[in-house]
């Protein structure tokens, strides 16, 4: 996953989930409107309070540790979309209290689209969360989402007020898990059903843009490679991130593919590189239910000429909450071609070690969470260095992501890590300026 630049430099955190709280949230708010330039257009703010529904009953039906356990990885999912959807634009994901969480973002932005966003992240807060029971079940949360455009009479108070009387009729009324403050629903750019046929028409006309994520050693700062990821540029929603690239194509039963039109396209710009470089690709649910998955890839690979020993499969949790026999005898068939596999956005949910433990690994993928506040917090420090003794003890390589500062890259080299990408050396690039990048 990639890491782009956010406005998440916040002075106050949660302690749970690493996100802003609510004072953060709050003076974010009263700051973005002090700054912003008083002769131009008022100061273009979008928010959102996603109020989670069943986490009481979650505290009380599994424990109060495993009720946290989602809060963190809800957290990290509202992250996650954020970091995919809104760019490089001012953004701020808060947890304002107990199962509600705020996100903002300074930007201009259509209700359609906006709508649309609130949509495609409740699908994702929605999907399945690993139990933290080493059981192989699952729990779901059903988020509501309140949405606003922020007024020039709006002051971060009353931000909040809209925003929660529109959760409060939410919870009493029927139906909808997504409403505006002015209590009315923005008229859909696009069905469901049009997204779909958008997507495959994309898919068919080679509209899909591929762009990569350079990687580095620690050790030298020499480029190692690059993560392969997938953008839309809808003509009427405006960008679509992976994420929700990966939704729509769930709705349409097109996962494997938009996965395999991904994995070629990212394939066939990668055989131009250098041949140290290596190409890292995330993989789906939908791949791994195939039985044929290793040997289909391994004839597109040979097809389009990259060699297999150059690529470096990465797998989420969320596929491993399938039935993890069948998933670990795919994997045990795509390391007979020497295809290396990594675990990505270890540390964010759960974080289930038996996958460790079962599963033929090779490296681990930290979350950008994970060195958040690692210069800051002593606890966080302890942490970061546990899971790294422990990727040591297993022989695990280790990849940090979301590296934005020098003195996060520093940190981390003087732990032992290997690899890093992140905004502090490279953003998501196109294909032709990665191999210019690679040839210098």
């Amino acid at each position: 996953m990639a890491s782009l630049p956010n406005d998440m430099m916040h002075e106050s955190r949660d302690r749970l989930t690493g996100l802003a709280d609510v004072a953060q949230a709050r003076a974010t708010i009263a700051r973005w409107q002090n700054d912003w330039p008083r002769e131009t257009i008022a100061c273009p703010i979008h928010a959102m309070m996603i109020t989670l529904g069943r986490i009481d009953t979650v505290n009380v039906a599994f424990g109060e540790s495993a009720g946290d356990g989602a809060l963190v990885e809800v957290a990290q999912r509202i992250t996650h979309f954020a970091v995919d959807e809104l760019e490089s634009t001012a953004w701020l994901a808060a947890r304002i209290s107990g199962g509600t969480f705020l996100l903002l973002s300074r930007q201009q932005c259509s209700r359609e689209r906006w709508q649309w966003l609130a949509e495609a992240l409740a699908d994702a807060i929605a999907m399945p969360i690993a139990s933290p029971e080493d059981d192989g079940t699952s729990l779901r949360l059903w988020p509501r989402i309140a949405l606003m455009r922020v007024t020039q009479e709006d002051d971060a108070d009353r931000v909040f007020d809209r925003l929660s009387e529109v959760a409060a009729q939410m919870r009493t009324g029927q139906g909808r898990r997504i409403d505006w403050s002015s209590g009315e629903m923005a008229r859909s750019a696009r069905s469901f059903r049009e997204l779909e046929a958008d997507l495959l028409a994309a898919i068919d006309n080679d509209e899909i843009e591929i762009l990569f994520q350079p990687q580095y050693a620690l050790e030298d700062d020499r480029m190692i490679g690059a993560e392969a990821l997938a953008r839309w540029h809808h003509p009427v929603i405006g960008r679509v991130g992976a994420s929700s690239l990966f939704q729509i194509a769930e709705r349409a039963d097109h996962v494997a593919h938009l996965s395999r039109h991904i994995a070629q396209r990212a394939l066939e710009q990668a055989v131009h590189w250098p041949p140290h470089l290596r190409l890292s690709l995330n993989i789906t649910p939908a791949d791994l239910a195939a039985e044929s998955f290793a040997m289909e890839f391994a004839r597109l690979a040979e097809k389009t000429g990259f060699s297999l020993a150059r690529i470096t499969l990465e797998i989420i949790e969320q596929v491993l909450l399938a039935d993890l026999d069948r998933v670990g005898h795919v994997l045990d068939q795509l390391k007979i071609f020497d295809i290396r596999l990594a675990l990505d956005d270890f540390g964010a949910g759960f974080c289930n070690f038996r996958y460790l433990k079962v599963l033929p690994i090779d490296c681990i993928k930290l979350d950008r969470s994970m060195i958040d506040g690692v210069l800051e917090d002593e606890r966080d420090l302890a942490v970061f260095r546990a899971i790294i003794a422990m990727a040591r003890a297993l022989d695990l390589a280790v990849v940090v992501e979301g590296v934005e500062k020098e003195e996060q890259r520093a940190l981390v080299a003087a732990e032992g890590c290997e690899y890093y990408q992140g905004f502090l050396r490279a953003e998501p690039m196109a294909a032709d300026d990665f191999l210019k990048l690679a040839g210098n």
